[in-house]
């Protein structure tokens, strides 16, 4: 079965001359990729937001009428997220483009956008109204199509190539569980749009944890153990930017870092993760003038 079945099954006809392009995101921006299957299942908005502003196929969208929109996960293989009708579209220069809220979002979990170097070679970028239709809908993120090499072209024009479908999978490939929490290294954009997944095994864990602040590399040590142990916790900081820490209140959140120093057992007595956390305090040296902390 190819991609192309599908499609006619539903009234579409994919032989159509550029009729439809089939698009495979794959961000270049390391944390941007990281975090777009999340995006995608949790904030579609964001997701919807990124992919209307496509850069370099925008010259192929203007002729089709459809877009047929993928993720590559895994090299030779595209991930469906969705079909979608080209409504219109419409020119976006650079202050115009970063005054769109989800950009903002978006830049502050590593997407680059455009830059001042690609105004200087486009003057300006296309911004695509792009309606999502109920095509396949309940296979976001299970659909997995081959998809034809060079891999660096990541769009093409349905029409021309040959799309099999490799596998429908279980579950969606986007709801990844999240990493051993020794990988753990959130950014505060992406503290603040974690997956569901994600919150449920942050709540499950009490432990020390360690906020880094990029700007001038000094670092908190902090401990969870109340409601939610790590969630709770962290979602304070998501929610003001410093969770009632003083020494955190002048400072510029988005350029934090949070990263988990040791996971405790979920039972252990609250004086003992402070006993922890005080061990931390003294051999990262955290406690002021070296560090954030003030005790």
């Amino acid at each position: 079965m190819d991609f192309k079945d599908l499609l006619r099954a539903h009234g579409f006809d994919p032989d159509a001359r550029e009729r439809i392009v089939l698009l495979r995101h794959h961000p270049f921006e390391p944390r941007l990729a990281r975090a777009i299957p999340w995006i995608i299942t949790e904030h579609p908005e964001l997701f919807e937001a990124y992919q209307s502003v496509p850069g370099r196929p925008a010259t192929a969208i203007r002729r089709a009428e459809f877009v047929a929109s993928f993720l590559g996960l895994v090299p030779g293989k595209a991930h469906f997220i969705g079909f979608y009708r080209v409504i219109g579209s419409r020119a976006l220069d650079f202050a115009t483009f970063w005054q769109i809220a989800e950009n903002q979002t978006l830049r502050d979990m590593g997407y680059e956008g455009l830059t001042a170097e690609r105004v200087e070679q486009v003057g300006t970028e296309m911004q695509f109204d792009l309606e999502r239709l109920p095509f396949y809908s309940d296979w976001r993120g299970r659909l997995v199509i081959d998809y034809p090499p060079p891999e660096r072209s990541w769009f093409r024009w349905v029409d021309r190539g040959s799309f099999p479908v490799h596998a429908i999978l279980e579950e969606s490939a986007f709801a990844a569980p999240p990493p051993d929490w020794r990988e753990i290294d959130l950014t505060f954009a992406e503290l603040a749009n974690l997956p569901a997944s994600w919150r449920a095994r942050l709540a499950e864990w009490r432990g020390i944890y360690l906020i880094f602040d990029e700007e001038d590399r000094r670092a908190y040590v902090g401990s969870a153990y109340g409601r939610d142990n790590i969630l709770g916790r962290w979602q304070a900081y998501a929610r003001d930017g410093h969770g009632g820490n003083r020494e955190l209140r002048d400072r510029n959140p988005r350029n934090f870092r949070f990263s988990i120093l040791e996971r405790l057992a979920p039972d252990l007595p609250p004086e003992d993760v402070i006993a922890r956390e005080n061990s931390w305090k003294q051999r990262l040296h955290s406690r002021q003038p070296f560090g954030l902390n003030a005790n």
